[in-house]
């Protein structure tokens, strides 16, 4: 092949096959997989003949093909990306648990997105989607997942998550998201991404620079929200556990509810009962001073100054006499 890069501008390469070879010219920024000597490769050109009659090519695109030149340039531009930090997990963004808005890339005439469309309405439904038609496959499917992304990323109204889905393939068909371009417009994507492509076992430079990378277009309309029957489950276990706990505890304020009016009656009872023996003693008292008790014992109450000639009065249980004093003796007291 001859590959060569002068002045980190342009690309030099010999296109060789068991009957000739061709000399090609491109630029770098052209140069959207890395390649190098003894792959075997796709080219766009176009054909160039000089006033000396050299012919070569001009190349407007060029990629590997075949599994083992898709393997090497995989692995080449891999390693150069995750030099860049392009993959590091710190990178990564959430996604929102239940996005009201998300945006897909997706050929809408595969499978994969029949499947992942069916299956989000399925599992919860309601949202918004905002679908960009493009390739996922061939020389132009990077360029137009590219304008695609661009185009969401542009909007007033972000959506809260960019999906990116195709069904499995050949390791050709894939080839388009381990383009270099695509793999960093993914990477600064100012909405958090989710990339869907192939079988589970399919690995691209696109899942890498991926926050989010689903194992297949199914499976990122799993990620993306959850079963709406599993939730309404989640719900109803949970509010069945509140009630629960929530009767429990009424039950338990009921018994102590119970338990302290049955405290406060005794409380009262015997309060009571000590009110009445107190009111008991204090009328004892009472009627020990009466003076008519005193009276019915015998004793009488003379009223006036006894002194000899004065008239008094004397009262007795029974009667009120009428006495004159006839005669005072002092006591012996």
């Amino acid at each position: 092949m001859s590959f060569k890069v002068n002045q980190n501008k342009f690309i030099f390469f010999d296109l060789k096959d068991s009957g000739g070879s061709v000399g090609c010219f491109m630029t770098v920024w052209q140069m959207r997989m890395p390649i190098e000597d003894g792959m075997k490769v796709i080219v766009r050109a176009t054909a160039k003949v000089t006033q000396w009659g050299k012919f070569s090519l001009t190349v407007q695109s060029v990629r590997p093909s075949g599994e083992g030149s898709l393997k090497k340039s995989y692995d080449l531009l891999k390693a150069k990306l995750a030099g860049e930090g392009l993959f590091a997990a710190e990178r990564k963004r959430r996604l929102p648990e239940i996005p009201q808005h998300i945006a897909v890339i997706s050929s809408t005439q595969a499978a994969g997105y029949a499947d992942f469309i069916k299956i989000i309405n399925d599992r919860w439904g309601g949202m918004r989607v905002d679908v960009a038609h493009t390739q996922v496959q061939g020389v132009d499917a990077p360029d137009q997942i590219i304008r695609a992304i661009k185009y969401f990323n542009e909007q007033a109204e972000l959506p809260e998550v960019l999906v990116i889905i195709r069904g499995g393939g050949s390791a050709d068909d894939l080839s388009s998201f381990n383009d270099e371009q695509l793999v960093r417009e993914i990477a600064a994507s100012r909405i958090p991404t989710l990339v869907g492509v192939g079988h589970e076992v399919d690995e691209t430079l696109a899942d890498f620079a991926a926050d989010v990378r689903a194992a297949t277009p199914s499976n990122a309309a799993q990620l993306i929200v959850p079963d709406k029957r599993e939730v309404i489950a989640g719900v109803r276990h949970t509010v069945s556990n509140i009630v629960r706990a929530l009767t429990n505890n009424l039950d338990t304020m009921a018994r102590e509810v119970v338990v302290t009016l049955e405290q406060m009656v005794q409380a009262m009872a015997h309060k009571h009962e000590r009110v009445q023996e107190q009111l008991v003693a204090a009328l004892a008292v009472l009627q020990a001073y009466n003076p008519q008790s005193v009276l019915k014992r015998g004793y009488a109450i003379v009223r006036g100054e006894p002194r000899v000639g004065n008239v008094i009065t004397i009262n007795t249980y029974t009667s009120e006499i009428m006495a004159e004093v006839k005669n005072v003796k002092a006591s012996a007291n």
